[in-house]
């Protein structure tokens, strides 16, 4: 890692562990983090949740595994950029989807609304609930006892009733404060890998097209550079050759950008980028052609039909598990009952939420199948 800028996280500056811990053996403090991320239960089960394609549709697509594999090897090529923490970075990257639902985005609205007389479900305060309750690990404490600043960069929204019930951690939402650099980078990285693999994904899938994709100025941009480098490429090496300097475009941009919030906010410490406005953000020139990506994205790819098919699907087999558990609570695995007793709807969300695709599948197959009887 190279030498820290003199505002980024650093052992010294951070707020620490809820439990205390000896300190860790040729490693450090945030390199535990993101080691004890990768190594949990939530993040294994990334492999078969959605990103955009329920994970039987095809092995070639991204899942939430890769793609938190993908936003964190983005996250941590700028943070070395910036001179930030690359291991909190990291950390907060991998970590950033441990709570969302089966099903991608509709699995979280449909638990959502099945929530909503009892507090909803937003899959940032559940990926902080996963890794500081619900991951059954260690011996001295519930969860993965993470550091502050890994557990802030996981909370990346929080409505101000959430902020109030979480003391410390919430505690910046209700002073309009701000997250270290690496939260926020962690932030706008994810957003980098998702609108370019999203892309890639589309095109896979032939649900949208190159001739479609011409309609997006920072799309045929990057492809007519590339055919004029490489007149005879095409296929699936002009996409990705397209894409990956449409990815560098954005990367580079958000360094360049950040560097000159930095200066013009004059900071110098952790403090200060706590009391200043967000500074890891784009450009004003490159935004406005984001904002046509992301309109392009949801009205061509997220909305297309064969999308919204398997979404409806994904929304009543959530309802539908969702119903059935709080009908009976006796259907839930043993440790569910338990956490049921005290409050029996957190618990039914905790489980639905923690199901893989397939698992959520054979679940429902398992409660409303004729035939099937276990």
């Amino acid at each position: 890692m190279n030498e820290l800028a003199s505002y980024a996280v650093s052992e010294a500056n951070s707020r620490g562990r809820q439990v205390a811990e000896a300190p860790p053996l040729a490693r450090g403090e945030f390199q535990r983090d993101r080691d004890r991320i990768v190594h949990c239960t939530a993040f294994r089960r990334l492999e078969y949740k959605t990103q955009v394609f329920v994970n039987h549709e095809g092995d070639l697509f991204r899942t939430r595994l890769t793609h938190s594999i993908e936003v964190a090897q983005i996250t941590r090529s700028i943070a070395r950029a910036l001179q930030l923490n690359e291991d909190l970075a990291e950390a907060v990257a991998l970590s950033h989807d441990l709570g969302h639902t089966p099903f991608g985005h509709a699995g979280q609205e449909a638990l959502n609304a099945c929530m909503k007389d009892f507090g909803g479900f937003e899959h940032n305060l559940q990926s902080l609930r996963t890794v500081d309750l619900l991951e059954e690990s260690y011996a001295e404490f519930n969860g993965l006892n993470l550091m502050h600043e890994t557990r802030e960069g996981i909370l990346k929204h929080c409505s101000p009733k959430h902020a109030a019930e979480l003391g410390d951690i919430g505690r910046r939402f209700l002073e309009g404060r701000q997250p270290s650099l690496e939260a926020q980078l962690a932030n706008l990285a994810d957003e980098i890998a998702y609108n370019n693999h999203d892309v890639d994904d589309g095109l896979r899938s032939g649900l949208i097209s190159l001739e479609q994709l011409d309609e997006v100025p920072i799309f045929a941009r990057n492809r007519q550079s590339v055919e004029a480098r490489h007149p005879a490429l095409t296929g699936r090496r002009l996409i990705h050759e397209t894409i990956r300097r449409m990815i560098n475009l954005m990367a580079v941009d958000l360094i360049e950008q950040t560097r000159a919030n930095i200066a013009r906010a004059a900071v110098v410490t952790l403090d200060d980028v706590r009391a200043a406005p967000r500074l890891v953000a784009y450009s004003a020139e490159l935004l406005p052609e984001l904002r046509v990506l992301k309109t392009f994205l949801r009205e061509k790819l997220y909305h297309h039909y064969q999308v919204l098919r398997m979404t409806d699907k994904a929304r009543r087999i959530i309802q539908d598990l969702f119903g059935a558990f709080t009908n009976d609570p006796r259907l839930l695995p043993p440790q569910y009952q338990t956490m049921a007793r005290s409050d029996k709807a957190r618990a039914i969300a905790d489980y639905i939420a923690g199901m893989t695709d397939r698992y959520a599948m054979r679940e429902h197959r398992r409660l409303f199948a004729v035939g099937e009887i276990y």
